[in-house]
């Protein structure tokens, strides 16, 4: 005699074994990604160096459209190559070159004056300013979603510590 199991019960056993392996592959993945990211970061401080540079101009614009040495471009990976990045291009002694900022500080980086730099190979870690006041970034602009949540978290008490 055959026992009788419902589909739907069948459906939901597939569905959840496939749920359970996926995490499993996204956690090794994300363990095996922060290997790699604490690997550069160690590469990156093990090459720092402090450089005075005259900004001249930045952007966010595509690898190959950024002016970035060729033998750069040809070791990304191809995900890469379409991705916008911070472009930065900088006065470094008498020579202009192209450099790539970190995302945290692209926003902070004062356009046509002189800052002293953090720099490891074509990448900027760091910035101070040297001259002058520095001007502070400009505000962005909010969405109406994102100003309707803020307040919504006021009359909510979020964000209060008691």
């Amino acid at each position: 005699m055959l026992l009788a199991i419902p589909v739907w019960t069948i459906v939901m056993l597939v569905i959840l074994a496939i749920l359970i392996i996926a995490i499993v592959v996204l956690y090794f993945l994300g363990k095996r990604m922060q290997k790699k990211q604490a690997e550069s970061e160690a590469q990156i401080e093990q090459y720092k160096q402090t450089v005075n540079m005259l900004i001249i101009d930045k952007k966010k614009m595509k690898m190959n459209e950024s002016g970035l040495p060729q033998s750069v471009i040809d070791q990304a990976p191809k995900l890469m190559r379409r991705a916008k990045l911070p472009v930065v291009k900088a006065k470094v002694g008498p020579q202009l070159m192209t450099l790539i900022a970190d995302d945290k500080i692209f926003d902070d980086i004062p356009v046509k004056k002189e800052v002293k730099a953090t720099v490891s190979g074509i990448y900027i870690t760091s910035v101070k300013g040297l001259h002058g006041k520095s001007t502070p970034a400009p505000a962005v602009k909010k969405s109406k979603f994102k100003q309707f949540v803020e307040r919504m978290q006021e009359k909510a008490g979020a964000g209060q510590v008691k």
